[in-house]
């Protein structure tokens, strides 16, 4: 038997809410995935969408458990402060990837590297 039925109503209507909003933002990132026009275009949406989501997703499940047995969980902190910190890093990195890329197939749409002025080598 589950213990969640002996969540409070004023929790489970919040618990319930922040899942509804984490699992919302989560869909509309993969929507913007699928939607977006170009590799650049496609990063942000989705690494946008999973840090919210997964924050909102933990917030929830802390509530949950905060209120169930009296105490906070702390491997939900852990799981906000890793995804926070490493999907923007992942984001720079594919990015920077995806231009060296771009620039060595010589492809039109992409900035060229900014050649340093003659006074400044």
């Amino acid at each position: 038997m589950s213990h969640l039925t002996d969540l409070p109503p004023w929790a489970a209507i919040l618990v319930c809410g922040l899942m509804v909003a984490g699992a919302a933002t989560t869909l509309i990132g993969s929507l913007g995935l699928l939607r977006l026009p170009d590799f650049y275009a496609r990063l942000h949406a989705p690494t946008i969408a999973t840090s919210g989501g997964t924050i909102l997703l933990c917030l929830a499940s802390i509530l949950c458990f905060a209120v169930l047995q009296s105490r906070w969980v702390f491997h939900e902190v852990l799981i906000i402060f890793f995804v926070t910190v490493t999907t923007p890093v992942t984001l720079m990195l594919l990015g920077q990837a995806a231009l060296y890329r771009d620039r060595f197939e010589n492809r039109p749409d992409v900035p060229r590297k900014p050649r340093p002025a003659p006074d400044e080598e």
